[in-house]
């Protein structure tokens, strides 16, 4: 039985022989290892190309920037995986990784399909952006989609991750428009939320990567990449100094039992 198109396995990616390690076209040996640095390679994996002085400072600083963020329940998840596998640190990190979804590290590839669509409404409306910012984010309002990329449960002004990445991308040389783009999201979300809900990272990531072309369907992979980095030193410090079973004791400590009992009247 045959799914889709191809009928041969085909990939553009790497490819081997006894002599040489070909990745994009690049010899692994001679002309990436030690030339390039292990963003600047995930870009190359990524597009096919190496990325321009832009688009490498921008995909680092983002990387940094998403990493780590403390006993988030995805650190949870994997400590505590981590504390009852202690032989399976891959177990752990996936465990970590499986909560990507549309809260937690999915919020920039839906925030980077926003911004897209206001981009090619914009088009539609003869370049007029904040009309396309006004028209597809009340689309989304009436639709009752959550506005990705925007409001923080800390950071109420407006999480200081985003100047820094906008700060980047200016200095880098990157392109502006998405970063224009998001903030006149910001600027029409209260007429049309009803909340002053300000730029989060989530939103800031995707504002400054499509500057640097970076593909929108692979934007939920860098936060991916970068929170991969931060579960293995979590759980590198949790083979050292345990606390999986200390998370899994507080939540039994606050525990409350909602359901019936036996005997009891319906």
């Amino acid at each position: 039985m045959k799914i889709g198109k191809a009928t041969v396995a085909r990939s553009a990616i790497c490819t081997s022989n006894e002599d040489a390690i070909v990745v994009r076209g690049h010899d692994l040996a001679t002309e990436l290892i030690g030339q390039v640095n292990f963003a600047d390679y995930f870009f190359l994996l990524l597009t096919g190309r190496k990325p321009d002085a832009a688009a490498s400072a921008v995909l680092n600083s983002t990387l940094v920037a998403i990493a780590e963020h403390g006993l988030v329940p995805s650190v949870q998840a994997a400590r505590m995986t981590l504390a009852a596998a202690p032989d399976a640190l891959q177990g752990a990190v996936a465990a970590g990784i499986l909560g990507s979804g549309s809260v937690i590290l999915g919020a920039s590839e839906t925030a980077g399909r926003l911004y897209a669509d206001i981009d090619k409404a914009a088009q539609d409306l003869g370049g007029d952006l904040p009309a396309a910012a006004r028209a597809v984010v009340a689309d989304r309002r009436a639709k009752k989609q959550a506005i990705a990329g925007y409001g923080h449960p800390e950071h109420k002004r407006r999480d200081p991750r985003v100047d820094a990445l906008f700060k980047v991308s200016q200095q880098a040389g990157g392109g502006q428009r998405f970063i224009e783009i998001a903030k006149l999201v910001e600027s029409v979300i209260p007429e049309i939320v009803g909340k002053d809900l300000k730029l989060n990272v989530s939103g800031a990531i995707p504002a400054v990567l499509l500057g640097v072309g970076f593909p929108v369907a692979a934007l939920k992979g860098v936060p991916m990449l970068a929170r991969t980095a931060s579960l293995i030193g979590h759980l590198n410090e949790e083979l050292n100094d345990p606390i999986g079973f200390a998370l899994s004791y507080q939540a039994t400590r606050e525990f409350e039992y909602t359901g019936g009992m036996p005997g009891a009247k319906a």
